[in-house]
């Protein structure tokens, strides 16, 4: 006979922890391999490989193509967005003065009936019947106080008067953000950036998997490294060869030209499978239970 343990006790009135594990119940955890890592050489919008490299201040790498697409449609909601503010804006000054007019259409009118009564007053007696339909002494004004009742009434069941929410347009941000760091970006201040290819005789076969070397020391670049771009002449260095040459000299070893220390960018990167290097790479995802099918309901990944 097996042994009685808890993992094989499956005749409780509930779940046990182990049958909880097996049907993926509660935060599942799971470390992100390579597969699932950016290369520091892809764009951060189309995750391809880098054509016409630029790079902002924080440095964000994009294809050129890529970052002006995104600049643009930017750009154009903005624009949309300050249109249907500017025509909100109108319509609500256009309210406002259709407001002010009906209360003072209504203050004449409680004027003109604590003066002159509740029976309207026709200078052609030969015209006996008023613009609402009622006779003579017996019938009573509608006052413009009731007509705006009447108009704004709030009623559900009548399909004319069936009330609507309004929509609130606040004013937009006329600035263009950054789609990666979330912080504002100018086209200004983007720069081009230059990698320097590896020449050697056996990267020359394959033509299709282009790797990058640091053209002070020769060092193939990748994502366990430290990235540094001049933003002055677009060169990239490894942070090594960056804080031993360039930050003492003031000048780029490639086309000698001089730079600053807040030129030096350090490039973003993905990161590898076994360290973070500034990203968290472990993925949670929860899953509850489903109403009697023992199957998990799965809400969206989020990464932490």
């Amino acid at each position: 006979m097996p042994q009685r343990h808890s993992k094989n006790n499956n005749d409780l009135a509930f779940f046990t922890y182990d049958e909880k594990r097996k049907l993926g119940y509660g935060t599942q955890k799971e470390r992100l391999g390579k597969d699932s890592i950016k290369p520091f050489d892809a764009c951060s919008l189309c995750l391809k490989s880098l054509i016409d490299p630029m790079s902002c201040q924080k440095g964000h790498l994009f294809c050129k193509e890529c970052i002006l697409e995104c600049l643009l449609s930017q750009k154009k909601d903005i624009q949309r967005r300050l249109v249907a503010h500017s025509a909100q804006q109108k319509q609500e000054k256009e309210e406002e003065e259709e407001k002010l007019t009906l209360q003072k259409a209504k203050e004449l009118d409680a004027f003109d009936q604590q003066n002159h009564g509740a029976v309207p007053q026709y200078s052609d007696r030969s015209y006996s019947r008023d613009k609402n339909g009622f006779h003579g002494a017996n019938s009573v004004k509608v006052t413009s106080y009731e007509e705006e009742a009447l108009r704004t009434m709030k009623a559900f069941w009548l399909p004319s008067a069936t009330p609507e929410a309004s929509v609130k347009v606040d004013a937009p941000s006329t600035t263009t953000i950054c789609p990666e760091g979330k912080e504002n970006l100018k086209l200004k201040t983007l720069f081009p950036v230059q990698f320097t290819e590896d020449t050697t005789e056996q990267n020359k076969s394959n033509a299709l998997d282009r790797s990058y070397v640091c053209p002070s020391c020769k060092t193939t670049l990748t994502n366990t490294m430290s990235l540094v771009a001049l933003s002055s002449c677009g060169h990239v260095f490894c942070k090594k060869c960056s804080d031993r040459f360039m930050a003492v000299d003031k000048v780029c070893l490639v086309c000698n030209k001089a730079c600053k220390e807040r030129h030096l960018v350090n490039l973003k990167r993905g990161g590898t499978g076994f360290a973070g290097h500034d990203d968290n790479l472990e993925a949670k995802d929860f899953k509850h239970l489903g109403s009697g099918s023992g199957l998990g309901l799965v809400r969206p990944a989020m990464k932490t």
